[in-house]
């Protein structure tokens, strides 16, 4: 997020000193999600935040991403903005949500599904 907020600060096509995010920083973190969903159970509910402060710390960083991506979105329409880093900022935001996933499984702790009321 330091390497959005510095390329967010800096006019396009200015050089800022440090690795930008690319292509290929999206593709990463599209792999990383491939390596995580493939060992974890098909989602089949909505589920809740919780069951551990591990898990809830990755919904919040989540929470805190999805934030950030509608920050850019709203940015965009009056600046300009590499739309790359709005899709890196969803596809973290996926990651994370994965991730906490991942870590509820890593930690046996049952997911809470949500039931409507």
């Amino acid at each position: 997020l330091f390497v959005i907020g510095s390329m967010l600060a800096t006019k396009p096509g200015k050089e800022i000193g440090i690795k930008v995010i690319d292509e290929s920083s999206v593709e990463q973190l599209e792999r990383w999600m491939d390596e995580l969903d493939e060992q974890l159970p098909p989602l089949k509910n909505f589920i809740l935040p919780g069951g551990h402060p591990a898990i809830s710390a990755c919904h919040l960083a989540r929470c805190i991403c999805r934030r950030a991506e509608r920050r850019v979105v709203s940015l965009s329409h009056a600046d300009q903005v590499d739309h790359l880093i709005i899709r890196y900022l969803n596809r973290l935001s996926d990651y994370l949500f994965i991730l906490s996933r991942a870590v509820a499984q890593q930690l046996n702790v049952a997911e809470r599904v949500w039931k409507p009321r």
